[in-house]
């Protein structure tokens, strides 16, 4: 099974000590896809943040490496709402506002539940 992981969502391992991959693996999903317009996000948070979320930013980029990566481009939660259309994907995120979007056009969110693993939306 696909999913698509947002920008915040590939933050998760640092800011949370939760190996998302493992997780995502846990629940079924085996192919991970990585949209350009993420990254892209992510290179602007690597050169405007500071501290913690600046290193947060760095790992996410190595993480976002790894993936598949799509590429479409311009921004991050319209890309993620038309691929997850088009791919018939779930999508990992932590953003309230995409995730009630998702659910509006009945598409399978995963997100961070208690701070400690991956939940799935029924």
């Amino acid at each position: 099974m696909k999913v698509i992981i947002d920008t915040n969502a590939l933050m998760i391992p640092v800011q949370f000590n939760v190996d998302i991959f493992q997780e995502l693996k846990r629940l079924g999903y085996n192919k991970f896809l990585v949209p350009k317009a993420v990254l892209n996000e992510l290179d602007t948070l690597v050169k405007k943040s500071k501290g913690s979320d600046k290193a947060a930013a760095k790992v996410a980029c190595s993480l976002g490496n790894k993936c598949e990566i799509i590429n479409q481009t311009g921004i991050a939660d319209e890309v993620i709402i038309k691929l997850a259309n088009e791919l018939d994907s779930a999508v990992l995120t932590n953003d309230i506002e995409l995730k009630k979007r998702l659910i509006d056009k009945n598409i399978p969110v995963i997100y961070l539940r208690q701070k400690n693993r991956l939940e799935k939306t029924p």
